[in-house]
């Protein structure tokens, strides 16, 4: 049997994040310096020191957990059987399987965090977490509410049965809210983010993107990369540099993600990175795995 190594995203950030693991491991400790020195600022004192709300931005939140994940796999010294990221996380797991370079990692995911905060800006969005619902009720309520206020609202992250995000215009998603509310939904709330991330209204982020990842130069993985977009393996470089960029403005697929992982061999899974959100979402999507993680 096989072991799925799963790479965290944004939400998983915390103040102080990586800082013993930069103490204890000499590893973390030099691709920290390097990180910092690609990126012409101390990201690591934003990791360490905060505050808080400078952490939880977009532009600093996605290279953080980037370089958190990354850092501690490379001191772990794993070669994995197949991988996996859920949103930003999916760099890391691109990394990990060996088919992208550390640093054109890291200066995608810095990149991608500024055009999806600037995106944000430019074009305000939201986002809701639809708790105890079947994804098809969603998926319904969404193109509903949709039509009612004539204005985009769809699912964004599938992360386990019963859980969705939502992602879309600010009216359109309180529409979507109360209607789910409605409908006998378990919980419906509105979260705290910067836009509405994996929706049509991040299309300034995908432009943006785009023209970068040309300049990047993808490899054959060492072992199946599974997409977001997708939720299926690939191996093919340019699959993997296409489904990177689709996962912008399309929802990530981590339920079934972990369902074809699981079909595909995987009886255990472990989460590399801060947080323990992989971990928990596992737990929530499929019965007799193992379960563990490295922060």
């Amino acid at each position: 049997m096989s072991k799925a190594y799963l790479f965290p995203g944004q939400g998983s950030q915390f103040i102080g994040m990586g800082k013993d693991l930069a103490k204890e491991n000499k590893i973390v400790q030099k691709r920290f310096a390097v990180a910092d020195n690609i990126l012409g600022y101390s990201l690591t004192d934003v990791m360490f020191n905060g505050p808080e709300e400078k952490l939880k931005q977009t532009e600093f939140t996605q290279p953080a957990i980037f370089l958190h994940s990354v850092a501690l796999f490379e001191s772990l010294d794993i070669k994995p059987d197949m991988t996996a990221g859920h949103s930003l996380g999916e760099f890391s797991a691109i990394v990990a399987a060996g088919a992208m370079s550390f640093e054109d990692g890291l200066k995608l995911v810095s990149l991608r965090g500024q055009l999806m905060q600037k995106a944000g800006e430019e074009n305000p969005g939201s986002m809701a977490a639809i708790i105890g619902m079947d994804d098809e009720i969603v998926e319904i309520i969404c193109d509903e509410a949709t039509t009612q206020t004539f204005k985009p609202v769809v699912p964004a992250n599938y992360n386990s049965p019963g859980q969705i995000v939502i992602s879309g215009d600010p009216k359109a998603v309180e529409e979507a809210v109360e209607l789910a509310k409605g409908r006998g939904c378990r919980l419906a709330k509105i979260l705290p983010v910067s836009g509405a991330f994996h929706s049509e209204l991040m299309k300034p982020a995908y432009d943006g993107l785009k023209g970068k990842l040309k300049d990047v130069t993808f490899r054959k993985p060492d072992c199946p990369v599974y997409s977001n977009y997708t939720a299926k393996p690939t191996e093919n470089p340019e699959e993997i540099e296409e489904n990177l960029l689709k996962q912008l403005l399309n929802p990530v697929r981590w339920t079934q993600t972990l369902k074809n992982m699981h079909n595909d061999g995987a009886d255990e899974f472990i989460e590399i990175g801060p947080g323990k959100v992989l971990q928990g979402l596992v737990k929530r999507t499929l019965r007799n795995v193992e379960i563990s993680g490295y922060q």
